[in-house]
């Protein structure tokens, strides 16, 4: 006979929700929807004038955080 221990797999500690994907993914991408209004809408110059920051930030977020473990 043989002595042999099977440990229980240890779990990782939860991360945060700020360094998760999922959540993380769909705030970019709900920035980068913000930026597409901001640019397609008829009424404040200073929206239009900030959309193309908006919608590169998110895009930039995007890439960033489809990096991030699951």
């Amino acid at each position: 006979m043989s002595n042999i221990q099977v440990k229980a797999p240890e779990t990782l500690p939860k991360r945060p929700v700020y360094q998760r994907r999922g959540p993380m993914e769909n705030l970019a991408t709900a920035v980068i929807g913000l930026g597409f209004l901001m640019m397609f809408q008829p009424f404040a110059l200073a929206l239009y004038t900030w959309s193309f920051v908006t919608l590169l930030a998110g895009t930039v977020m995007f890439i960033i955080v489809s990096k991030f473990p699951e």
